[in-house]
């Protein structure tokens, strides 16, 4: 398990999430088409191609430029909120990055409080609202329960990533209550929503590559 992430550590994780993203997307659009337009899975790919394209024209060196970067790479794609969702949490978590060297534990968790902070800014959906917030915040959380028990940062990463998988499965129980999956009101329990799948995925990529 990675002790802390560095540059070269994070971008071997975001180079994971696209890899992760790009084999689902077939899943993610199939879990898209119950309620909204069957076109999540695309959209995604082409926001990784934003985290693809930023990490080779980047000539950044330290982490807090490295994640402005990737989170401004995602900020620009078309596709309802899923650009600004997750371009402002890669943005956020670049604020959230204190220092020049590695984070460790409890530094990870520090930029990706910041990066949900800045996440909930930008949306007012809740845990139960069946959104990627049903992931995102109970990941986090576990981020920093790990970092605080003494977990390295790979092992906090796999904690999180093992939440943030039950957070994904969680929702199909939920009713939606935002997007258009909203409109089918108790039609839409019963299905994975595609936002928390994706975010889920993202752990397990970042998990991995810190493996």
């Amino acid at each position: 398990m990675a002790q802390a992430i560095g540059y070269d550590e994070m971008v071997a994780m975001l180079r994971g999430a696209v890899q992760r993203i790009n084999d689902n997307h077939e899943i993610l659009s199939k879990l898209d088409s119950f309620g909204g337009d069957g076109d999540h899975g695309t959209t995604m790919v082409r926001a990784m191609k934003g985290v693809e394209k930023s990490l080779e024209a980047s000539e950044a060196s330290d982490l807090k430029t490295l994640l402005h970067d990737v989170g401004w790479g995602i900020m620009g794609v078309d596709g309802g909120a899923t650009g600004p969702l997750f371009g402002t949490l890669f943005m956020s978590m670049s604020e959230g990055v204190t220092g020049d060297g590695p984070l460790d534990a409890a530094a990870l968790a520090a930029a990706f409080e910041s990066g949900l902070a800045g996440v909930q800014k930008q949306t007012k959906a809740q845990v139960g609202d069946k959104t990627l917030i049903d992931v995102l915040v109970p990941a986090v959380a576990k981020l920093r329960e790990a970092a605080d028990g003494g977990a390295d940062a790979g092992e906090a990463l796999k904690q999180a990533a093992q939440v943030a998988l039950a957070g994904a499965e969680s929702t199909q129980k939920l009713q939606a209550r935002f997007g258009r999956a909203r409109n089918l009101g108790e039609g839409s329990i019963g299905h994975q929503d595609p936002g928390a799948t994706s975010m889920s995925l993202i752990f397990k990529a970042f998990a991995e590559a810190a493996a």
